[in-house]
């Protein structure tokens, strides 16, 4: 053995001892750039470990709702008895959320071996830690999110699941995700964000998130005006396209609402768990896409509606429950875009108490449309308590409350070094009939999140 190749199985027996949080410093360091679009190296990859998945694949892209409409699929095919995987992104406290088999996190273990078959195809060796090492091949560079992507699938090959539901991180084209084919495709929704890769158009966008269809399988849309960019495009490639309000719909009831394939009534089920009336739009995309896969993956009506009724997903307006009479009351919500400030808008409106104020706890990073957020929920804040999180591309206090405001010149603002600060002071000025509600990027729910796991030692 020469002596590259004895460093190099080295470095494998090392690897393999890695625990979790040491795979994830190190596939964070693999590539130069956190994000790199393009497939040829995933799909390099896939080929070196044969990752072909014989299960049914559901790839679900937007701008805002894809975690929505991953967690109803999810729930739904739990509910009608199926193995299920589910991959969504980003996570909140802990890694493993990414990736579920059944509902549960994966554990640390079962995550480090994908991660180890993944570095072992990666660097082209035959399999990490074994005695004999593969002909001497290419090192592929791979992002943290690629890894990540690659390692979900292979431990839902391991699984003998049913059906797996893989979330897009950014875009769909050229998204690791779309590396793999599809037996449904769904797009929630298209609005201007990650403008530096996807474009500066709703059009452009589009056609990024289009990307994900595929000739002859069904093509999901549950905008309410979809691009014509996605339309045109779906046309191109014949896929099966079925849009919200034309193909399928819902409509509300006294206590519930309808879902409607064309103008049938298909189901009469109760109010989803989650809230928002989008989540009407992604509820409608869900059961569409489940109606689409039937011949395969059969459901009855009494899963969908269980389903919809206990499906939850942290930092969606997510009410933190109260667990002393004092506590205040706590909402949580990842918006991060004017689109999904829009939606937290309406949905602040909606649960609004007459004589209560609405106390913001607000961070946001800097390549965001900060003043656009601002503006979409300018008129549901009272007060704002502004601090910076520890990220590379966060803004800064003063920034935030620059642009605070500049939409808002009177505006009642209070600045502080961290998130944790701010929420704490928010805790102590807020009255019995106020709220709290913390926004602006996953970073700062979490940030949050462990704010109040910690005081409620969960």
């Amino acid at each position: 053995m020469h002596e590259g190749q004895a460093d190099k199985d080295l470095a494998h027996k090392d690897l393999i001892k890695r625990d979790l949080p040491s795979w994830l410093s190190y596939i964070e360091s693999l590539h130069p750039k956190s994000i790199a679009m393009g497939l040829e190296r995933v799909k390099s990859v896939i080929a070196r470990l044969k990752l072909n998945p014989k299960f049914t694949i559901i790839t679900v892209a937007g701008t805002n709702g894809k975690g929505s409409t991953c967690a109803m699929l999810e729930q739904i095919y739990l509910q009608a008895g199926y193995q299920v995987g589910c991959y969504t992104s980003p996570h909140l406290l802990r890694y493993n959320e990414r990736v579920r088999v059944n509902g549960a996190e994966v554990a640390d273990a079962h995550l480090c071996a994908a991660f180890s078959a993944i570095e072992s195809a990666r660097i082209g060796n035959d399999s990490i830690g074994s005695d004999k090492i593969g002909d001497e091949k290419t090192s592929i560079q791979l992002t943290y999110f690629e890894v990540a992507t690659l390692a979900a699938v292979w431990h839902f090959m391991q699984s003998g699941i049913d059906v797996a539901i893989l979330e897009i991180g950014l875009g769909g084209r050229l998204d690791a995700v779309n590396a793999f084919e599809p037996h449904c495709t769904i797009v929630t929704s298209i609005d201007l964000d990650h403008q530096e890769f996807l474009g500066d158009t709703r059009e452009k966008i589009g056609f990024e998130k289009a990307g994900i269809f595929r000739k002859g399988i069904p093509a999901i849309c549950g905008d309410d005006d979809p691009p014509q960019s996605l339309i045109q495009y779906a046309k191109s490639i014949q896929a099966d396209l079925k849009c919200i309000h034309q193909d399928f719909n819902y409509r509300h009831t006294g206590n519930g609402w309808e879902y409607l394939s064309g103008e049938q009534i298909k189901y009469t089920l109760l109010v989803p768990a989650l809230k928002g009336e989008y989540q009407f739009n992604n509820a409608s995309s869900a059961i569409t896409a489940v109606e689409s896969l039937r011949h395969t993956l059969p459901v009855e009506q009494d899963a969908i509606n269980k389903a919809i009724l206990q499906v939850t997903l942290a930092g969606r307006f997510q009410t933190v429950a109260k667990h002393a009479n004092n506590d205040p009351k706590v909402i949580l919500d990842v918006a991060h875009n004017p689109h999904a400030a829009n939606a937290l808008a309406l949905n602040l409106k909606a649960y609004k108490q007459t004589n209560g104020k609405t106390f913001a706890v607000f961070a946001m990073l800097s390549d965001k449309d900060i003043q656009g957020v601002v503006e979409a929920l300018k008129s549901e804040i009272d007060v704002w308590y502004i601090a910076g999180i520890e990220h590379i591309r966060a803004a800064t206090a003063q920034e935030l409350a620059d642009t605070v405001v500049k939409v808002l010149p009177p505006a009642n603002i209070k600045v502080y070094e961290s998130i944790a600060q701010a929420y704490s002071q928010a805790c102590i000025d807020i009255s019995e009939n106020d709220k709290i509600i913390v926004f602006g990027s996953f970073f700062t729910v979490s940030n949050v999140m462990q704010v109040i796991q910690s005081s409620t030692n969960l």
